[in-house]
Parts: structure tokens; C-alpha cells; sequence
């Protein structure tokens, strides 16, 4: 993507969050620290996350509303959501996550009602239902034609929609008549624009990215993101998603991703898709079944040869989050002193982090790092996609590595 394509009248919005509500989350996931930590990423609108939980929903009541999207200290936030249906169909059990965007809210609390009838909000921020996909397409299109549903992280292989243990093999088969409902699906973090244009089926849906962060830090709000241009309005919004006329995503190499290779990760053991199958797909560790990772599923269900673009796609930044650099730089961890230190001296100099990532001059980055070279390099090695990821498997993160340690595996 070229850079200027991000400018003064561009947004970078990150649609699908949670709130402190939800499994697995922080616990500090506030609407301020949510805005803090947006804004020295350089998120320029946030989903609310997790709208229809009863307490969340108190804090989010309290927010201005203006052209379908609410206000904190002149932050924006849009109505979101992501449940779980868990059901059978096919002979099958289905276990499938979804995005849901609401245009006011109003919708939100109609949406809201809707899924209260179907079973409880209150016990966690994604909550499981037991009806199908084409029931929730019926019943929000009879609340709001304008409420968007998209299959969340759709590889991902217990809750994605074409998840290797629970999915479906195309989006027709799960929607039946209804699947002309759904104009987009997001790639999750195993998964890259360009993987995802060997489906034919999705040549005319909207390929859009969002982090599913389950807490505020900046190298995991923004980590994925959708760029769109115009006014700030939920109708201009929801336009480019049916329209596929938004600028581009922000990704994480999918190797950086939790379920990217297949492998046990109890067992340690991971692989390529080429090795699984010399191996049956079992663990030689074990003798178990793997996980069947993204990669492996996108082969499977490829119809389009790999490098295959189509002529409408969307261009795409591929770069990993700036802690992750400067971690493997100085051989620190993530939420280290260290790290921290190097990370916001950048941001005093620079603004935010996607202007570290996306913009910086390398003759400013070496004035604003004296000494540092090696953060130097792999900063504008990021931004062209020449650092190599170790895949992650099976609920593990891939780990992004110096030239030497990528010798060793690639």
C-alpha cells in the first residue's frame, strides 16, 4: 500500500474489541484506558465491544451519540458486538463467532432484546447461543437492514467460519439463501488479504481486519485494522464495507498468528501443512490428531492458485506491533522496562505508533534512536515485510526473529 494513502482524511478503525466483561480480558479494560491507548497507536475509531452485557451497557449508555456513533472526550466509539452460536447442522456441531455492528443505539438495544430472548447477557461479554447462523441473518434483518454481520477471524479452527473443527466449507453452506446477507468477513491474525483471495467465493466480499483484543496495551488494540476515508459516520462506514471501497487493512504477518501452522501445543510440536501431511495429520509426539491450522484449511479450500489477486483487491500494510521490534531488538519482553522506555521515547517524537511504523523518515528514526541501529532496521524492515515470523500453532503466537535465528527454520 502506498503511504500516502493514509492521510489527514483517512481513519484507521478497529471494530472488533472486547470489554473487561468478557472471558479472558483485563481487568483495567476501561472505555478511558480503551481511548488512552488508542490514540498513541493512532486508532482513530474503536468498536464498543460487547454492547449488549448489562454492565458494559451502563458505562456505554452514558457517552454522547452523534451520526450513529458515541463520544468519549471526543474519541469515537461504534455499536459492536461478537457472540458465539453454538448448534449442529450438516450432521455436524457448529461452533461459529460473529461481529455484529449496530447502527444507534436504539438497534443496540434491539439487538440486545433479541439475543436476551435466546438466553443470558450477563455471565460474559461473548456470550453463547444455541441457534444457527441463518436464524441470526433472518432475525437482525428483521430489526435493521443496516445492522452488519461479519464472520469473525473466519480460519480460526474451533470458532471460525470455515475453522477446520467446526466450520463450514463455504459461506453458502452455512447461510443458505441468507449468505447474500454477508458482504464481508475478517481475516483474523492467522490470516492475510492475499490468502483469503484464493477463496472464490469471497472475490466480492469485503476483505476487512480488526484485533479481537481482549486488553488496551498497543500491541494488541490496532494490531489488525480496516483504514476507510470520509466522514465519521456509522451510514459511511457500513457504505464502504457493502461497498468494498474503504482504502486497505493493517495486518500482522499471519504467521504471527495463534493458529497459523498446525501442531499440539502441549506437546511442543508444530508444523507446515506439507509436513502434516507426511504425517497423516497426527502428532508424532503423541500420535493424536493435530490442529489443523489456516494455512492448511486455506489449501484445502483454494480454488485460486497461490500469488492469484484478484483485480478489485484491497492493498494491505503487513507489519507487526512496534513492542515486538523493539523486544526482539534489546532481547527484552513485551511489557518490559525496557521495552517501555525505548517504545515511548518514540512516541514523544513521533505521535503515535502507525506513524513509527508507517512513516518515519529512517534519517529521523536514527536521530530519535542514537546508538540503536539494530531497532533502526527492523523498523524499516517491518514496514517492507522482510522480517520472518516462527509460525504460531495451536493457541501459540508465532515469534518474529533476527536474520540469524530465521536461518535455522526457513
Amino acid at each position: 500500500m502506498e503511504q500516502q494513502e493514509i492521510g489527514e482524511k483517512s481513519l484507521i478503525a478497529d471494530l472488533h474489541i472486547h470489554s473487561r466483561f468478557s472471558r479472558a480480558t483485563s481487568k483495567d479494560l476501561t472505555i478511558p484506558n480503551l481511548v488512552k491507548y488508542a490514540r498513541i497507536k493512532g486508532v482513530g475509531l474503536l468498536g464498543t465491544g460487547d454492547f449488549q452485557h448489562p454492565e458494559w451497557s451502563k458505562e456505554l449508555n452514558g457517552l454522547e451519540e452523534k451520526d450513529g456513533l458515541i463520544y468519549y472526550e471526543n474519541f469515537p466509539f461504534l455499536w459492536q458486538t461478537e457472540i458465539s452460536l453454538m448448534y449442529s447442522q450438516g450432521g455436524k456441531g457448529r461452533r461459529i463467532h460473529y461481529v455484529i455492528l449496530a447502527p444507534s443505539k436504539e438497534v443496540a438495544v434491539q439487538i440486545t432484546k433479541f439475543l436476551g430472548s435466546k438466553g443470558r447477557l450477563d455471565y460474559d461479554g461473548r456470550p453463547i447461543f444455541g441457534f444457527s447462523s441463518i436464524i441470526l441473518a433472518e432475525e437482525i434483518e428483521k430489526i435493521d437492514k443496516d445492522i452488519e454481520i461479519i464472520p469473525a477471524h473466519i480460519w480460526t479452527p474451533w470458532f471460525g467460519i470455515f475453522g477446520s473443527k467446526s466450520g463450514f466449507d463455504s459461506l453458502k453452506e452455512a447461510f443458505e439463501d441468507k449468505a447474500d446477507r454477508i458482504h464481508a468477513i475478517e481475516t483474523g491474525m492467522s490470516s492475510s488479504p492475499d490468502m483469503n483471495w484464493r477463496i472464490k467465493e469471497l472475490s466480492e466480499k469485503s476483505i476487512v481486519s480488526f484485533s479481537d483484543c481482549h486488553s488496551f496495551w498497543p500491541w494488541r488494540i490496532g494490531r489488525e485494522a480496516t483504514i476507510f476515508s470520509g466522514e465519521l459516520s456509522y451510514k459511511n462506514i457500513l457504505r464502504q464495507i457493502r461497498e468494498k471501497s474503504f482504502l486497505g487493512t493493517v495486518e500482522t504477518d499471519p504467521g504471527y498468528g495463534i493458529y497459523h501452522w498446525d501442531g499440539h501445543r502441549n506437546c511442543k510440536f508444530s508444523c507446515s501443512p506439507e509436513e502434516s501431511k507426511k504425517l497423516n495429520n497426527l502428532c508424532p509426539v503423541c500420535g493424536k490428531l493435530l490442529t489443523i491450522g489456516v494455512e492448511n484449511r486455506v489449501e484445502e479450500l483454494a480454488t485460486n492458485p497461490k500469488g492469484f489477486k484478484p483485480g478489485n483487491a484491497k492493498p494491505f500494510y503487513k507489519i507487526l506491533p512496534l513492542q515486538e521490534l523493539i523486544a526482539l531488538a534489546k532481547g527484552s519482553t513485551l511489557a518490559s522496562k525496557k521495552t517501555w522506555a525505548a517504545y515511548n521515547q518514540l512516541i514523544e517524537k513521533f505521535g503515535n505508533e502507525f506513524n513509527i511504523l508507517l512513516h518515519a523518515d529512517k534519517v529521523e528514526l536514527v536521530r530519535a534512536l542514537p546508538g540503536d541501529e539494530l531497532l533502526v532496521k527492523l523498523i524499516i524492515d517491518n514496514r517492507i515485510g522482510n522480517i520472518k515470523v516462527k509460525p504460531g500453532y495451536d493457541g501459540t503466537y508465532g515469534e518474529p526473529m533476527l536474520k540469524e535465528e530465521q536461518r535455522t527454520l526457513f
